[in-house]
């Protein structure tokens, strides 16, 4: 406040000096629960039921220790300074004890959060989340819809087109019908139009995680058949399950990083940007990236940008 008094905000090299002191102070961690929790539609976890008699472990308890274990490596790549895709990419996570016996790792006891390495690909950064694969699945089954409409629409930044209206509903099994696999059912779902258009744009990059079930746990059957993760990106990418999907998000990760950083700026300015905005959003994305795509790029081009500076006080004058 003592140096925007004085009018030395405006030299450039304070600015920056100031925007990384402030990233540094803990008090930043607010970008954390605000910001990542937003973009990444962490709120959902708060609606999550699953079937206690399918998922008898599943508690209240283990979904905020999802929530926290996203917003916490997220807080890492932050605080760090790390490229923004490692959030697609890290080999670490942080559990407590309730999620690491979820998870099945060893030696974590207590309720305080413990770094641990990854050595499953499959967990790598934000796709391999339980949080993330819990948000996207149903009650009694995993949403190869939901799954891979995040990745095309929070990830990618390329939501799929709104359904059209009278869309009939996934055929769920009757009480005394064999269970079926959730491919097959969604194969006979999209046979015809106006399914199949949509569908075979989401349906591919949700069925390659289709190994988690619906807590985001590993398994590799579902309906007592064999799980297939086989499939095509919309560009023509193979699929064979999640560390296939986060390989070809990579393949597009100039689309990643517009998306990161248009998401950023809408917090920053605090409303949606429109098309007379995307002018800067790909100012500081082209800059950041001279930069290794850092963390305090995307933040330090949002504060020097033109629409920030000249934002506008909400406040009524009076």
């Amino acid at each position: 406040m003592s140096l925007a008094s004085s009018g030395k905000l405006k030299d450039p090299t304070v600015l920056e000096a100031q925007v990384k002191r402030m990233l540094s102070d803990t008090r930043s961690d607010a970008l954390v629960s605000n910001f990542a929790g937003q973009w990444l539609r962490l709120g959902g976890l708060a609606d999550v039921t699953p079937e206690s008699t399918l998922f008898p472990n599943f508690s209240r308890n283990l979904a905020h220790s999802m929530r926290r274990e996203v917003e916490l490596f997220f807080q890492s790549v932050m605080h760090d300074d790390r490229n923004v895709l490692d959030l697609m990419t890290g080999d670490w996570t942080y559990v407590d004890e309730v999620l690491a016996r979820h998870y099945g790792i060893p030696d974590v006891l207590g309720t305080r959060f413990q770094r641990v390495t990854l050595s499953d690909p499959n967990r790598f950064g934000l796709l391999g989340k339980g949080g993330i694969l819990v948000m996207t699945a149903l009650p009694n089954r995993t949403s190869p819809v939901a799954r891979g409409k995040y990745v095309l629409e929070v990830l990618l930044g390329t939501p799929p087109p709104t359904p059209p209206p009278n869309v009939p509903p996934l055929k769920e099994s009757g009480d005394f019908e064999k269970v079926l696999p959730v491919r097959q059912r969604m194969e006979a779902h999209r046979k015809v139009e106006p399914c199949r258009s949509c569908h075979q744009i989401m349906d591919p990059i949700g069925l390659a995680f289709e190994n988690f079930d619906p807590v985001g746990l590993w398994r590799s059957k579902d309906g007592g058949a064999p799980i297939d993760p086989s499939g095509q990106m919309f560009d023509g990418t193979p699929l064979d399950g999640p560390a296939s999907v986060r390989q070809a998000v990579l393949n597009h990760s100039e689309a990643f990083v517009r998306n990161f950083t248009e998401q950023l700026l809408e917090y920053g300015l605090g409303r949606l940007v429109d098309y007379h905005d995307m002018s800067t959003v790909r100012a500081i994305a082209r800059d950041a990236a001279k930069k290794d795509n850092h963390f305090s790029a995307f933040v330090l081009g949002v504060v020097n940008s033109p629409s920030f500076q000249m934002s506008k006080s909400n406040e009524t004058e009076r």
